[in-house]
């Protein structure tokens, strides 16, 4: 759990208007009442703290059924990138990288098959061209390993020619640049210069397997919609990506936990989240100093991905260094920000519906997990667009 003064006393003390976080609560527990999902657990911070944290429901965790706690951890699938970006800003804050810099220059293992001129701002915008690379789970925690996959991997299209959204890919080579330029293990980096800084030391990327018994184990829930279904919605077919339900079901191994990929292998709890994303709003740890070099965190969350486009929604993707930007052109609920927060918010969403994000306009950041994957695209969409927009007019 978060340090326990980050919590404040009452959704007020915050600057919260207790019933709109009440609405807020019912809303995503819904689907828990409804006999949907299992469990979901939330927390809404401002002001440097949890304004308020509900879990409801149970889940599995350490191989029996309980009822989920605010102390359960649950697998926030691709919002660690948010965390892992954070992470190379730091080192971006104190001169160690450049994202101008040729990755194969960091990372000579990497240059090959056509991959030799591809920046490290590249990579943090999923413009690289290897967006299904191939690294399977029980390899993870081989470095070896993932430098060999690093001199196998081909481009699938150009460099710069495209966005395509890299699930796992990408932030490996985020983890090894971290690695290369800090002598240590991109997982202990994150617990000494973000974490532990904030106050938030259960906030792990790769779950130690002590610790393994209070994860809620994954599971699907609900039909898809069929062809016809999304036919008559006006809804493209999806892609298939590395993202199957075999590969998301991994995510309750012990070594898959464990290896906390970079891409989505963040462990924690939704307070955690949340107060994360406080501490870059404020870009301050428990001592009073920068997490990030302040000029570095404003130029790493300027939108840079100019016209590159989401291939399903044909909508801009509005890319900052990593994270997403809500914008102002009313496209701001397919980037996982709901209709109501503003133009500057930013952050990002993990798979099965997972929800982080901060709106610097009104301090409120929000942090929404649950452990039951909806295979209804759909619903699981409109269910984050609902939350998200209640939460971002919560401020009192």
């Amino acid at each position: 759990m978060p340090t326990q003064n980050l919590f404040a006393e009452s959704p007020r003390e915050v600057g919260l208007d207790p019933e709109k976080v009440e609405a807020l609560f019912n809303r995503a527990e819904r689907e828990v009442k409804d006999g949907l999902l299992p469990s979901t657990q939330i927390a809404i911070a401002r002001n440097g703290k949890i304004g308020a944290m509900r879990t409801v429901g149970r889940a599995v965790q350490g191989g029996i059924e309980k009822p989920a706690t605010n102390e359960t951890l649950y697998t926030i699938f691709s919002c660690t990138k948010a965390i892992m970006s954070a992470a190379s800003w730091i080192l971006i804050g104190e001169g160690k990288l450049k994202p101008s810099e040729v990755v194969a220059e960091i990372i000579p293992e990497f240059g090959t098959n056509g991959k030799d001129k591809m920046t490290v701002e590249q990579v943090l915008l999923h413009v690289g061209g290897f967006p299904n690379a191939p690294y399977p789970q029980d390899e993870w925690l081989d470095k070896g390993k993932r430098l060999e996959r690093f001199a196998k991997w081909r481009l699938e299209w150009p460099v710069g020619s495209k966005f395509e959204y890299h699930p796992t890919s990408g932030f490996w080579v985020i983890a090894e640049i971290i690695e290369r330029r800090t002598g240590k293990d991109f997982r202990q980096f994150v617990h000494e210069r973000i974490s532990t800084p904030l106050g938030i030391p259960e906030l792990r990327v790769g779950l130690p397997r002590e610790y393994q018994n209070r994860h809620a184990q994954l599971c699907y829930v609900g039909e898809p919609l069929s062809d016809e279904e999304r036919k008559k919605l006006g809804l493209p077919a999806m892609p298939e990506t590395e993202v199957t339900e075999d590969a998301i079901m991994g995510f309750n191994r012990p070594n898959v936990m464990e290896a906390g990929v970079p891409g989505g292998g963040g462990v924690m709890t939704a307070g955690d989240l949340a107060l994360f994303y406080q501490g870059l709003l404020h870009n301050r740890g428990l001592n009073g100093a920068p997490i990030i070099k302040p000029e570095t965190l404003k130029d790493a969350l300027r939108v840079r991905s100019g016209d590159y486009k989401d291939p399903i929604f044909g909508v801009k993707v509005n890319r900052a260094l990593g994270v997403v930007v809500a914008g102002g052109d009313g496209m701001a609920n397919y980037r996982g920000f709901g209709k109501t927060n503003s133009a500057l918010a930013f952050g990002h969403g993990g798979a099965g519906g997972q929800i982080g994000w901060a709106d610097p306009a009104t301090g409120i950041s929000l942090g929404y997990t649950t452990n039951g994957f909806d295979r209804n695209d759909v619903r699981l969409g409109r269910r984050g667009v609902g939350i998200s927009s209640l939460a971002a007019v919560c401020a009192s």
